[in-house]
């Protein structure tokens, strides 16, 4: 069972970031379409775009990708204000409801290493940062199995349009009901203050 994580966000800061400025996140977690869900539900999120994280820009397409053979992770590039919510806010969410982090190259029924879970710093405050906090979970054993999530460098290439926004436009799509809804109720229920409807 999952314990909560205000003890380890408490333990660790990232330098104050300067107000009006938009900062981005690359998570990996699965299918992108339930990251990008979950996330666009996020307050101070300003936009969530689905793609590719992790190989080269000339296989990052969904064919070569489901391959398995590209490097590529499905991932999604959080833009969000740093004023209104904080990385290590939304790395609470993403190891709290957006994935199951100690699931080696699977989440649900998805099987293989482009949905590994994996964190792509955007900066070397960010690496450190979820460098530090992984080591944290493993060391409070917030979880029975320890944590899988890589720490990975990369570029992030956008998924093609017709998986922009998949959730919100496919709201009865039977892989959404099933996987992802239950990721945005519960975001809604552990971190009220953080959702947006």
């Amino acid at each position: 069972m999952r314990r909560t994580l205000p003890i380890i966000l408490a333990t660790l800061t990232l330098p104050a970031a300067a107000p009006a400025r938009a900062d981005t996140a690359v998570l990996a977690g699965g299918c992108f379409w339930g990251m990008e869900s979950v996330f666009e539900h996020v307050k101070g999120v300003t936009r969530v775009v689905s793609g590719y994280a992790g190989g080269s820009a000339q296989d990052a397409n969904y064919d070569k990708v489901s391959s398995e053979g590209t490097g590529h992770a499905e991932a999604v590039r959080i833009t969000y204000d740093p004023a209104r919510i904080s990385y290590a806010q939304l790395l609470q969410i993403y190891f709290t409801v957006a994935h199951d982090p100690t699931q080696v190259n699977r989440q649900g029924p998805d099987v293989g290493s482009s949905y590994r879970s994996a964190i792509f710093p955007q900066t070397p405050d960010q690496a450190r940062f979820a460098k530090a906090f992984i080591a944290r979970l493993n060391a409070a054993h917030v979880y029975k199995a320890p944590i899988a999530t890589r720490i990975e460098s990369g570029g992030f290439y956008p998924a093609e349009a017709y998986h922009q926004g998949f959730a919100r436009t496919h709201p009865f799509y039977p892989y959404i009901v099933i996987n992802d809804r239950p990721k945005v109720a519960a975001l809604q229920k552990r971190f009220p203050a953080l959702y947006k409807g």
